[in-house]
């Protein structure tokens, strides 16, 4: 039994959706760069009457937000989101779903270990995101390269994308060891939304009482894209605390769900 080909044919169908609603919101939005270039005053104008806590709540910088760079990483806080639901619902589900179908007992008597059906299953969501992000950075770069009249570096726009995928291993830990803690998860939406949730709201605010600190407890703000787009580079320290958390949750994971008592469907 190939648990990993399982997987990936199982959710076949939720990742073409996300790829095509992530690709879709990329496009449109990318189509508008042009008109707010447009008139580069007035636009800046109006922006200028926003709030400072509000333009730093959405990652506006007025010295980058009408470069393609800049135009693109404001989007991040919209697609970040919605990306950090699909890797949450996909970490939560891919394990407890054996759990909410009472298929888990048949699971485990074929001739496979436990670690080894994690691994796979792993591998499965893992190799889901990639091809969730492969297909939306080729998309949203063929569109900025459609748009944008000025050169630009490929590199440094796609260093920006890659920010999807590093949120999105976040909360793909975080769901995987959510579902061996958390007993019968009926519907990994109830989970995954105010979790998400929760950690975007927790960024947002403290972005906007200018509260740094928080950056290391949100990660919807580990990455800067103004600070991608001025050292086309990641910030090294959050690069760390996120491995370091992805490392404890998965290893964690594993334990946890090796040693669980697994009961019988009713």
């Amino acid at each position: 039994m190939n648990v990993f080909i399982h997987e990936l044919k199982s959710y076949k169908k939720s990742t073409l959706i996300w790829m095509i609603s992530l690709s879709a919101i990329v496009v449109v939005f990318l189509m508008m760069f042009t008109a707010f270039t447009k008139d580069v005053e007035t636009s800046r104008s109006i922006l200028s009457h926003l709030p400072p806590v509000v333009r730093s709540a959405f990652d506006i910088s007025m010295q980058n937000f009408f470069t393609i760079y800049g135009f693109f990483a404001y989007l991040f806080t919209f697609v970040g989101l919605a990306g950090a639901v699909q890797a949450m619902n996909l970490g939560v589900g891919v394990i407890s779903k054996e759990d909410s179908g009472k298929t888990v007992d048949f699971l485990l008597t074929k001739p496979i270990s436990r670690m080894r059906i994690v691994t796979s299953k792993l591998l499965a969501v893992l190799s889901l995101l990639l091809a969730t992000n492969v297909v939306f950075s080729a998309i949203a770069l063929a569109t900025a390269k459609f748009v944008s009249t000025a050169p630009f570096s490929s590199r440094t726009f796609l260093m920006i994308s890659g920010i999807l995928l590093l949120i999105q291993l976040f909360f793909m830990a975080l769901g995987v060891l959510m579902s061996v803690i958390i007993p019968k998860i009926k519907s990994t939406i109830t989970v995954a939304l105010p979790t998400v949730f929760t950690f975007f709201v927790i960024g947002t605010l403290g972005a906007i009482i200018g509260n740094d600190n928080v950056r290391y407890i949100s990660p919807f703000k580990f990455y800067d894209a103004n600070y991608v787009i001025s050292h086309n580079s990641y910030e090294l320290k959050f690069l760390v605390i996120e491995a370091i958390f992805v490392i404890i949750a998965v290893v964690a994971s594993y334990v946890i769900y090796i040693k669980k008592d697994i009961k019988a469907a009713a």
